[in-house]
């Protein structure tokens, strides 16, 4: 964490923080503690970062610690791919945890036993019907469920049954033990809701111990109960099930008595967050795996070079409310170019080359122009850019024709390359059809570093690169996954941008970051900000845009 975040944590106020304020003040607890619990079946995404920075952040301002806790009750869809995965993103985004992480299925044994004793006192039952009859059973907001015909059994033949469940004696899908509360609740979640189900698959830390595994509402609150969280912080699509946190944590011999809190789960603008769209994105081929830099998991914002603190200053901004609402990804952007700005050194690229030939240059001199790093920060010292006789510019860069408020390079038209000298076009060279292949230019050996002596001057700058000592390079240029501010979930793939990934096989850059090995983002002058991806070589590095200097996604959804 940052100075600036230090201080601006004590600045920050909303619901749950004023709660611990006043738990700690009256002396209800002496310390916070809280948990960030995933399930290990998929790559954290953006949202999930507002959950970490919240639960991770309370425990570095307030006296305590959070722990890491994976639900792993489900192990059809759980691999250790995704735990050294959610590990590495907390660690990324700037957060730690005391120790050891914690798994779910370290409280198998107590679970189970609390379960029998849940049968012991008539509270719990096992269920022989359907997952179809018991969904159908359970009734709908305004009509009451039905009651099982097995609910009555005994409690020895309820034991009796669990017991084979545990040992593997039936098939997946027989039976379920189900809390027995009331089918006539008005909470849905409190009629008799599924605390067991058999499933024989093997479990990545317990192996073939269990063929029954706990529902996430019966592992989720005792395990805050176990761990001594003070304070469970959750989405607001679990508000609706405290009551059973609740009512286990009630009627079982838990070691503490945690509260459940809710907040607003995060939802931006050309975004979709739902882990089913994600995983369809992957399995179809849409995007290129969950590091995809255009998808919103925290795997794909690191390789796409967003800095871990933009997204927590992103998380500070956007607050902890009770109310849903969606949040423009323009703020996430607007976060991102404030903290590159500050931090990425400047370099030099051209995605589109174009060459120039400086006729009255000496053919064999080369000059070596000083380039300041970063405008803002003069400790970051400079560097050496050759310049000889050929350039290159950009395409867009020149216009043989050019309307009138077009100010860069044209024939007749005098500017400035960045750092160097005036250049002027003197003549355009055309291949067979017509396309142009090359500027003829000359340029006034007075003007080195910018300015011209007889003070005359030009109206735009342009960022330039040598042909010989320049290195070739592949720029992919990414954009919003979808092209509507609001995707519909149901149908993802029709509202997909067909804008999302350009690339560029023949960019040049610097010599110098062909050559660095570095996972910091730099801004391309006049381009954006870039970072070096993972399918880099050695003689030739894939760099990724993070983002723009200036929001143009926008205006170029509007002229489609």
């Amino acid at each position: 964490m940052t100075t600036t975040e230090s201080a601006t944590a004590e600045e920050r106020r909303d619901f749950i923080r004023d709660i611990i304020t006043s738990d700690l003040a009256s002396g209800k607890y002496k310390e916070i503690v809280t948990r960030f619990p995933p399930e290990p079946n998929g790559y954290l995404h953006i949202g999930h970062a507002k959950s970490i920075a919240l639960n991770f952040g309370i425990a570095q301002e307030f006296p305590g610690h959070c722990n890491l806790r994976f639900d792993d009750t489900n192990p059809a869809k759980e691999e250790q791919e995704y735990i050294d995965s959610i590990q590495s993103d907390v660690r990324w985004l700037g957060y730690d945890w005391a120790g050891e992480p914690f798994y779910a299925s370290d409280y198998f044994d107590r679970l189970y036993e609390w379960a029998e004793g849940l049968i012991q006192r008539g509270l719990a039952y096992v269920d022989d019907q359907s997952q179809q009859d018991i969904r159908v059973n359970r009734g709908t907001l305004t009509e009451p469920g039905k009651n099982s015909p097995f609910r009555d059994r005994s409690v020895e033949e309820n034991l009796d049954l669990f017991r084979r469940m545990k040992a593997g004696e039936f098939p997946n899908g027989a039976r379920v033990l189900r809390a027995k509360i009331d089918m006539a609740a008005g909470n849905i979640n409190l009629r008799d809701p599924v605390l067991y189900r058999i499933l024989h698959a093997h479990h990545p830390r317990t192996g073939a111990k269990w063929s029954i595994y706990p529902s996430y509402d019966y592992a989720h609150g005792q395990s805050d109960a176990i761990e001594g969280i003070t304070h469970s912080i959750c989405t607001l699509e679990f508000e609706d099930h405290r009551p059973l946190y609740d009512w286990f944590i009630e009627k079982l011999p838990v070691p503490s008595k945690p509260h459940q809190y809710e907040f607003a789960r995060l939802n931006l603008t050309y975004t979709v967050l739902s882990k089913r769209v994600l995983t369809q994105l992957v399995r179809d081929g849409h995007v290129a795996g969950w590091d995809d830099p255009r998808m919103p998991t925290i795997a794909g914002l690191k390789r796409r070079g967003v800095p871990p603190a933009a997204v927590r200053e992103f998380v500070r901004l956007i607050g902890v409310g009770k109310a849903n609402s969606v949040v423009d990804v323009g703020m996430l952007e607007f976060c991102i170019r404030e903290e590159l700005n500050r931090t990425a050194l400047r370099r030099m690229a051209v995605l589109k080359p174009l060459k120039v030939v400086i006729e009255n240059y000496p053919e064999r001199q080369v000059d070596e122009i000083e380039a300041i790093n970063h405008p803002d920060d003069p400790n970051s010292g400079t560097r050496k850019i050759a310049f000889g006789r050929e350039l290159y510019i950009e395409q867009d860069d020149f216009m043989e024709n050019p309307p009138k408020k077009f100010f860069r390079l044209s024939p007749g038209n005098e500017v400035r390359l960045r750092y160097a000298y005036f250049i002027k076009c003197t003549d355009v060279v055309k291949n067979a059809a017509g396309e142009i292949t090359e500027l003829r230019c000359t340029y006034d050996p007075a003007t080195k570093g910018g300015n011209a002596p007889d003070g005359r001057k030009v109206k735009a700058t342009m960022h330039w690169l040598p042909v010989a000592q320049s290195r070739p390079a592949e720029i992919r240029i990414y954009n919003q996954l979808f092209a509507k501010p609001s995707p519909d979930a149901a149908n993802f793939a029709a509202d997909l941008n067909p804008l999302s990934l350009e690339i560029l096989k023949d960019a040049r850059v610097e010599a110098a970051i062909a050559e660095a090995d570095s996972s910091e983002a730099m801004q391309f002058e006049r381009q954006g900000y870039f970072v070096r991806d993972k399918d880099s070589t050695l003689d030739r590095p894939v760099l990724n845009r993070t983002i723009g200097l200036r929001d143009t996604f926008a205006k170029e959804v509007g002229k489609t």
